[in-house]
């Protein structure tokens, strides 16, 4: 992008960059989109915002609650609101930005062959006390019992839902192997106490995905597999995790790996070798270990967010419920199983708490919910003859670059100055803003684009802002 905005400045339609803004507004402006005939405007998007501190602590109760700067940011620009403890709605920006995520982690998954389903979020009790896990996980699991007296769990993971389901077919053979079923689906947990917002709740999003293997080497490729495809969506996120060895905790199995965004508020603990690339979650190492197991070189200490974990099972869970497949010889052997998971929600709330400054929320860029923010004149202003020509400017983006359609947003709101509207533009985090303010009133007109992340500024005619547009990215 950077070298998009060098290439526009050689450009002649190009004008010298103005940080001062003028006071403009248009006529009135219809909510469409380029597939149905009707524009995409602000005033009817469903968004309460709370953006004064006092109505968002208000909001979850205690001052004390409102603790870390995603969940204050997320609760003003009204991304979510709070539920109950623990929950929250998603509110439209939110999904919209999850639902790209969601295409993200399905590209990755089925690149390495990941097939996806979708499992019922009440479990029944018996498939937990069958790996003891009813009662080893204690009051984290939700539990409920229907009229009939039957006892059951809202999901926070679903190992034995799975396997019982792979178990239940009785003629898989070595051939087929590997199976990776997945899934995004709520999950639900019995946090004591809930806190950071969508970080870490009762109720929240996340992808499982379940990995069945002919054999322990064919496992250990699948789980590399996987670690690698984790690596190719941080990296397209744009963020910088760091994979680092775990404790396998209640789940169990052989190996485990967490994926930890760097983050003072982070609640997990790790240390990184800078010597030789080692790391470690800090509950897997001596109390007083300084010094790093590979290489004996000096060990430092970070906080992070866990954003993803892997495992390897082993027979863990196919052993008990039985989940076989025929070999080569026509033998019944035990699947070895590998399990995945990415908090969906998490990664969005991380994310905006490590890219966003203290006033202003920022995505990664292909999980704006918007891409690009319209702003015409204000109404009654000296620009207001510009009007029209934003809302031709709308209209050739979405015609012109069919990759942005449903990705820009008109802000109609036009009895509000333009320096107000692009202050509300800032804080909401839009990758790019465009103004018609006094200078698209020239021959040629020019608009004022403002790149979000960058911060830099340019004029731009009609045909120097779809040649800009066209570089952005969109899943």
């Amino acid at each position: 992008m950077k070298g998009l905005l060098s290439r526009c400045r050689t450009l002649p339609v190009l004008a010298t960059c103005s940080h001062q803004l003028s006071g403009c507004g248009p006529h009135r402006f219809y909510h469409r989109d380029s597939e149905t005939g009707k524009r995409l405007v602000l005033s009817r998007m469903f968004q309460p915002q709370n953006l004064r501190e006092d109505q968002v602590l208000s909001l979850e109760g205690r001052s004390g609650d409102l603790t870390c700067k995603s969940q204050r940011l997320m609760l003003q620009v009204g991304l979510i609101h709070p539920a109950g403890p623990g929950s929250y709605h998603l509110l439209p920006y939110t999904v919209r930005a999850l639902e790209k995520l969601e295409r993200l982690i399905d590209q990755e998954m089925q690149a390495i062959g990941g097939q996806k389903v979708n499992m019922p979020s009440l479990s029944p009790a018996e498939l937990w006390r069958a790996t003891s896990r009813w009662d080893l996980m204690g009051k984290e699991l939700l539990r409920l019992r229907d009229r009939h007296g039957k006892e059951y769990c809202l999901g926070p993971t679903h190992e034995e839902a799975v396997t019982a389901l792979v178990a239940s077919q009785k003629t898989v053979s070595y051939k087929q192997l590997p199976f990776l079923l997945y899934q995004v689906t709520r999950k639900f947990r019995d946090e004591p106490r809930p806190r950071f917002g969508l970080l870490r709740g009762r109720e929240f999003y996340m992808k499982d995905m379940y990995s069945f293997d002919a054999s322990p080497e064919a496992a250990r490729h699948t789980y590399g597999l996987v670690g690698k495809a984790y690596d190719s969506l941080f990296r397209r996120l744009g963020l910088q995790c760091v994979k680092v060895q775990a404790d396998v905790g209640s789940i169990g199995g052989t190996a485990s790996h967490e994926f930890q965004l760097p983050a003072d508020i982070g609640e997990d603990r790790f240390a990184v070798c800078p010597g030789c690339g080692f790391s470690a979650n800090m509950e897997t190492l001596r109390m007083s270990q300084t010094d790093c197991p590979a290489c004996r070189g000096p060990l430092t200490e970070a906080r992070g967010i866990e954003v993803g974990h892997t495992f390897h099972l082993g027979t863990r869970y196919s052993s008990i419920f039985n989940a076989q497949f025929t070999d080569a010889q026509g033998k019944p052997c035990l699947a070895e199983m590998g399990c995945y998971g990415l908090g969906v929600t998490r990664i969005l709330a991380a994310a905006i708490e490590v890219l966003s400054t203290e006033d202003c929320v920022r995505w990664p860029g292909l999980l704006a919910p918007y891409q690009v923010c319209l702003i015409p004149p204000k109404k009654g202003s000296k620009e207001e003859a510009a009007s029209e020509l934003a809302g031709h400017l709308y209209d050739l983006i979405t015609e012109t670059l069919p990759q942005l359609r449903g990705e820009v947003l008109l802000d109609d709101r036009t009895l509000r100055t333009i320096g107000n509207r692009l202050k509300d533009a800032n804080k909401f985090g839009y990758p790019f803003v465009i103004i018609a303010g006094k200078r698209a009133l020239e021959d040629p007109a020019h608009f004022e684009v403002w790149s979000q992340n960058t911060g830099e500024v340019v004029f731009l005619t009609r045909e120097g802002v779809t040649e800009f547009l066209s570089q952005v990215r969109v899943v």
